[in-house]
């Protein structure tokens, strides 16, 4: 669980205020961020102004096609806090591959696919940047974004 411990590790970093941050915004709302939302923070201690916390899709074996769309969402609705924001960049990392199991390659295909839609619409975003947790990301974002990228 790399993915895991690479998310408690930022959290950690990011020191105690995100955690209470996180926690009123749950008790205000009355229940977790629903699967395809986003919510924008301050970034507190980590050398970020803002992190966007989503949540993508559950998923055992292929992911259906409502799944697929909420994945999508997920990466929409980041992209759409940022810009709210008025962001120049965004960081975002692969979404439900780790313990929620969504196949890599499949998710990285709909990662791509979602922010080249939605980019050429933003005003403020202008920079996306996939931060991938190992090798195979890494390969699989490379073959559908080109070397160069």
């Amino acid at each position: 669980m790399p993915e895991a411990q690479q998310l408690l590790e930022a959290i950690s970093a990011a020191g105690p205020g995100l955690r209470q941050e996180c926690a009123d915004i749950m008790g205000a709302r009355g229940r977790p961020e629903p699967t395809g939302t986003a919510t924008a923070t301050g970034g507190y201690h980590l050398p970020t102004a803002h992190v966007i916390h989503t949540v993508g899709p559950i998923v055992q074996g292929e992911p259906t096609t409502e799944q697929e769309a909420l994945l999508a969402s997920s990466y929409r609705s980041c992209l759409r806090a940022a810009e709210d924001l008025g962001a120049s960049s965004i960081a975002l990392c692969c979404i439900s591959t780790g313990v929620f199991g969504y196949p890599k390659a499949e998710a990285a295909t709909v990662a791509v696919r979602t922010v080249r839609d939605l980019l050429p619409h933003c005003q403020s975003l202008t920079k996306v940047v996939f931060n991938v947790f190992d090798p195979t990301d890494e390969s699989i974002y490379r073959s559908l974004l080109g070397p160069d990228r």
